[in-house]
């Protein structure tokens, strides 16, 4: 799987995480030179997931990837510039709900169950 990451200067341990998901960088867009941020958003070919870090881009150019992947239907996620953050966002990707059908009691739980 390809990712185009929107975001951050530099990745750390970034990069290594991604690959236990079997996820490339295919690119990595920092969003801090002035050009990123007034340029129209492109996903590009190839791009299976887009990643969004948050807290190192500025609103409009988030909004712009953001809404070029919603154009294309690219599955994108955002989160924070930390492997915890990324790593949660990225099994909360794999199912929306897994979170809430593992709790006892809740809504999804029981639609599930038929109730």
């Amino acid at each position: 799987m390809n990712a185009l990451l929107v975001g951050a200067d530099r990745l750390g341990n970034i990069p290594d995480l991604l690959a236990e998901y079997g996820i490339r960088i295919a690119r990595h867009v920092t969003g801090r030179d002035p050009s990123a941020q007034r340029a129209e958003r492109a996903i590009g070919g190839g791009i299976d997931i887009m990643i969004l870090f948050t807290d190192f881009v500025g609103h409009n150019v988030m909004r712009g990837y953001r809404d070029a992947a919603r154009r294309q239907g690219t599955r994108f996620v955002a989160c924070r510039r930390s492997v915890c953050s990324l790593r949660s966002a990225l099994d909360a990707g794999a199912d929306p709900c897994a979170a809430c059908k593992s709790k006892p009691g809740s809504s999804a739980q029981g639609q599930r169950a038929g109730r």
